[in-house]
């Protein structure tokens, strides 16, 4: 089975640290950390045994049945025994630990070899210092981005963080970090809640637990994030309430953590969207919720904060509607949208501030103006669900969308009348999400069923050259339209 990429983001470059650092345990922090991690083991396979009570044990006595009974008592055939051993017999297992006369001469197969002191004096060996080549891959220079992508391979899930350039075309993973769940999301984000500490490197991972965790990519070879919000046991409050228990009051998430979206301009807050219906708004500095907003049916599946004006946020879900909030007051102020299949992916139009995209399970993409409640345009992107939904970083009106359907489709979306200018099978199977480079337009990652993680830079095709190529680039920095967009208005 080949591994899984099941979240992509980016980090701009000139924000990681040249040098990471390297995690040194002394055995009083290993210990302590082996016992956590015994005790989160002991609550799960209590929480399964909970979830067990009342099923029939195979060594019970009482679960065997007539047949069962009627096979034991049986007459057994004496050949059966015969034939298992002469299948053996080829094989020599009677022999099994007698010694082996060739294997006792081994020195003498080994007696040609030749073992240099060190690598300067062996003649084969061409590259005498590989620390050299080590420690020029370990720094991370000024022209590096970095891309986050969430990894499952079997039992095993981890954050990998590769290094991209594409001026030396290199890509290669810098380190990993192992992860405690199935990761669904990754947001990237600099504000630490120490206001003794400037702006950090840090990266949020929602997974199949109601808990977020924030982990530091300065640093290598770390066990523990920085911090967690929300709890891992509040999923088993919310079990136990169902059986009749006192229903206890959790902070945060009952349910896994589906997307995440951290707001640029008010940097301690972050928003979360979860299986359990809700939308989180995180106070960083405090670790806890702010406000949950409950306004969909269904499980919210994605989210995003407006680029340029702080307070408004909007969520898609599967119940198949898209809600548009002010913060600053949710309950009274939003708008909902209704579409024709579940959302998959929303995003802000950075390029024109009061519309936004939605892409849905049934394969449209929807533009929409915030201000009005009929869609801008209607496409049939893709014939099963767009998974993946990305505006170029400063190309305007270049869209790339990833689907189900394994293709990956770009779009010239100006002035509101989308034509496709190229479509491509990835190769991936299953295609789960797609983004774009925030210093390349053209460069976008994509994370898939197989065969890892796949950068593209689309400007490799014709056709995308000569549509985009002499289109001008645009750089949006928040707050840059602020003055734009101030007269926005949800109601």
């Amino acid at each position: 089975m080949s591994s899984q990429i099941t979240c992509v983001g980016w980090v701009k470059r000139g924000v990681a640290k040249e040098t990471p650092d390297k995690v040194e345990l002394s055995q009083e922090e290993l210990q302590r950390i082996i016992t956590e991690a015994r005790e989160d083991l002991g609550d799960v396979e209590g929480e399964d045994e909970e979830e067990d009570e009342g099923i029939p044990r195979d060594d019970d006595p009482s679960n065997v049945t007539a047949d069962d009974d009627d096979d034991d008592l049986g007459p057994k055939d004496e050949n059966d025994d015969d034939e298992e051993d002469d299948e053996l017999a080829e094989y020599g297992l009677d022999k099994y630990d007698e010694e082996d006369t060739a294997a006792s001469n081994l020195g003498d197969s080994l007696a040609g070899l030749t073992v240099f002191s060190s690598n300067d004096e062996d003649p084969y060996i061409t590259i005498k210092d590989t620390d050299h080549y080590e420690r020029e891959d370990f720094q991370i220079k000024p022209t590096d981005n970095l891309i986050l992508a969430g990894k499952a391979e079997k039992d095993c899930c981890n954050l990998e963080i590769y290094i991209y350039n594409s001026e030396e075309d290199s890509m290669y993973v810098h380190h990993d970090i192992l992860l405690p769940a199935y990761p669904l999301c990754v947001e990237w984000l600099d504000f630490d809640p120490n206001p003794q500490e400037g702006p950090a490197n840090y990266v949020a991972v929602g997974n199949m637990t109601p808990q977020i965790d924030v982990w530091d990519l300065d640093v290598v070879d770390c066990l523990e994030p920085v911090f967690s919000l929300g709890s891992k046991k509040a999923s088993k409050k919310k079990k136990k309430s169902k059986k009749g228990a006192a229903a206890e009051t959790v902070e945060g998430h009952t349910d896994a953590v589906l997307d995440l979206s951290w707001n640029k301009l008010v940097r301690n807050v972050l928003a979360s969207g979860s299986a359990d219906n809700t939308v989180v708004l995180w106070d960083l500095t405090q670790g806890k919720p702010a406000t949950t907003l409950r306004k969909h049916k269904d499980k919210v599946q994605t989210l995003r904060f407006h680029p340029f004006e702080a307070q408004t946020l909007i969520s898609g879900s599967y119940d198949k509607t898209a809600v548009l909030y002010d913060c600053r007051s949710p309950d009274s102020s939003n708008r909902t949208w209704r579409f024709s299949g579940q959302v998959e992916r929303l995003v802000w139009n950075h390029f024109s501030p009061f519309d936004f995209l939605a892409s849905t399970e049934d394969g449209f993409v929807y533009s929409l103006d915030a201000r009005t409640d009929k869609p801008v345009f209607t496409l049939k992107a893709h014939d099963e669900e767009v998974s993946g939904l990305d505006l170029s970083s400063q190309i305007k009106g270049c869209l790339v969308t990833s689907s189900a359907d394994k293709h990956v489709k770009i779009w010239d979306i100006l002035s509101n009348k989308p034509s496709l200018v190229h479509s491509r099978d990835m190769k991936m199977g299953v295609l789960f999400c797609a983004s774009c480079c925030p210093d390349l337009p053209f460069v976008y990652a994509f994370g898939g069923q197989r065969e890892g993680l796949r950068v593209w830079d689309i400007s490799d095709v014709a056709a995308v050259t000569e549509v985009f190529g002499s289109r001008e680039r645009l750089t949006v920095f928040p707050g840059s339209q602020a003055s734009a967009s101030a007269d926005m208005e949800v109601s």
